[in-house]
């Protein structure tokens, strides 16, 4: 199966986003993303989750914390219901400092992330207990200061101190699916993310790590799992999701403004990587984001 790497609209400049969907179906293929996921379902029993090497049906109520470079989806299979909520958050594995997350205290919540690239799977009580803070979360919106912060990171405290919790995808796998995101694939990113609304040719990137065309093409391959431009289109689909929500430009304003200029071709692949056309993305896919 065909695993996407999907470049969300977090920005280094958000602590997290958090969005809602109302849904008949799941529609959003495999995939991984560098942010950590907490994702509440309701009304979907039946649907299965798939995490890693991990497949499993669902229940009415399921909370999942996952790492986002464990290959993760959710698929309709057998639910029946039109009227599935799904409300997930996403935060930067860095939010929290590293010196600081290797402190006593932090103990419990550094363990949870360590586990989260497994998939952490909570019981339906502890689903029932955060549910509501969840939500609150979300319909606080764009709310200033630091309580949707420390909000946050309550939720995820009370997870961390949750004893009854499952495991989901073998360690084994994990450790061979992981990849290094090392001092040069860093750069490479920084640097497309910096020129992503221009046209970048493989050649210059390739310049900018000291490394020749067909070294860099391997390398990028190999550790992002699709071609240089591939993951160049999925960093300018990441970009356009953000301002299709940041702004009130029209879409074929920010398709240009994102290094694409043929609107016929930009349709085609933000529909064939999004699941959806970008005006449907823009009314459905709306997350409330809090900026510190």
């Amino acid at each position: 199966m065909e695993i996407l790497r999907e470049s969300t609209p977090l920005t280094d400049n958000d602590c997290f986003m958090i969005f809602s969907r109302k849904k008949s179906c799941f529609d959003f293929p495999l995939h991984t993303h560098k942010e950590m996921e907490l994702n509440l379902v309701m009304q979907a029993a039946g649907a299965s989750r798939v995490i890693g090497n991990h497949v499993g049906t669902i229940s009415d109520l399921e909370l999942v914390l996952v790492s986002g470079d464990t290959p993760h989806a959710w698929f309709t299979d057998r639910c029946q219901s039109h009227d599935i909520l799904e409300i997930t958050l996403q935060f930067s594995p860095d939010l929290i400092d590293g010196k600081f997350l290797n402190r006593n205290p932090m103990a419990a919540l550094k363990q949870l992330f360590e586990e989260a690239r497994r998939g952490v799977l909570f019981t339906e009580e502890t689903a029932r207990e955060v549910a509501p803070r969840i939500r609150e979360l979300y319909e606080q919106g764009s709310a200033g200061g630091m309580k949707p912060v420390l909000d946050m990171l309550m939720i995820l405290n009370t997870l961390s101190l949750t004893e009854e919790r499952r495991l989901l995808s073998d360690p084994t796998f994990v450790q061979k699916t992981m990849k290094s995101h090392s001092a040069r694939l860093e750069t490479v990113f920084a640097y497309m993310n910096q020129h992503f609304n221009r046209q970048i040719s493989l050649s210059e990137v390739a310049s900018v790590v000291s490394m020749s065309d067909v070294s860099f093409s391997r390398f990028i391959k190999k550790v992002t799992g699709q071609s240089f431009v591939d993951t160049l289109t999925e960093i300018r689909l990441g970009h356009v999701a953000r301002m299709l929500i940041d702004t009130d430009m029209t879409i074929a304003e920010i398709a240009f403004c994102c290094g694409f200029n043929n609107m016929a071709n930009f349709n085609r692949i933000f529909k064939r990587r999004k699941g959806m056309p970008p005006h449907r993305f823009r009314t459905l896919f709306i997350p409330k984001k809090i900026y510190v």
